[in-house]
């Protein structure tokens, strides 16, 4: 199997910066790097099990009621995860709240389930799924520690910017946690992406 075929989602087909999906909890969770990361890791093992499910039971799904059955399974995985969440990263679930259940109106899963999983065998859509969430993490990840870093000056609780350049006039931004910045700093991120795309098709 060719893992090469499943990378498009790292960059030219990123599922944020290309697609437009899963925009919200993109603002929502990114103000710190933990939160972003755990969000991206729950999002990532939400999309590889769904859409493996969904492959194995495609086809004995009715046509008629296959967004039901796709979102029981896909309900079943978030509850399976926020309460994972809240057994062992209490602290992380507490700060991440009703976002880990909203997992479920991500547009990710239940796009790559009808648009991949329902028309492809179980491997390949495990593929496909895993790396559409890893697509959507890596977003989450330079969001959340660029945000991290200018509001804080630290990121996971180490400290990066040194006391020397607040000692030369250095401020922490606190505007950078809130939501319109993450908005911002994803819309950068877009126009970063499409440049290197245009510059790739000259």
């Amino acid at each position: 199997m060719n893992i090469k075929k499943y990378l498009g989602p790292l960059s030219k087909d990123n599922p944020i910066l290309v697609q437009v999906l899963g925009v919200c909890s993109a603002l929502a969770v990114t103000a710190q790097l933990k939160p972003a990361i755990v969000m991206a890791i729950s999002v990532t093992a939400v999309a590889a099990l769904g859409n493996l499910i969904i492959s194995l039971l495609r086809n004995t799904i009715p046509p008629r009621i296959r967004i039901i059955v796709q979102l029981i399974i896909v309900a079943a995985l978030v509850i399976l995860t926020d309460q994972i969440l809240q057994a062992w990263f209490y602290d992380i679930s507490k700060m991440l709240s009703v976002f880990v259940g909203l997992i479920i109106t991500n547009c990710i899963l239940m796009g790559r389930i009808e648009a991949f999983a329902l028309g492809n065998k179980p491997i390949p859509s495990f593929f496909d799924g895993l790396f559409n969430g890893l697509g959507y993490g890596l977003v989450l990840a330079v969001v959340g520690f660029v945000r991290e870093l200018l509001a804080s000056g630290s990121v996971w609780n180490h400290k990066i910017i040194p006391d020397s350049f607040y000692a030369h006039g250095y401020m922490n931004n606190g505007l950078v946690s809130l939501p319109p910045m993450a908005l911002i700093l994803i819309g950068l991120l877009v126009w970063i992406q499409r440049s290197g795309s245009k510059t790739e098709k000259i």
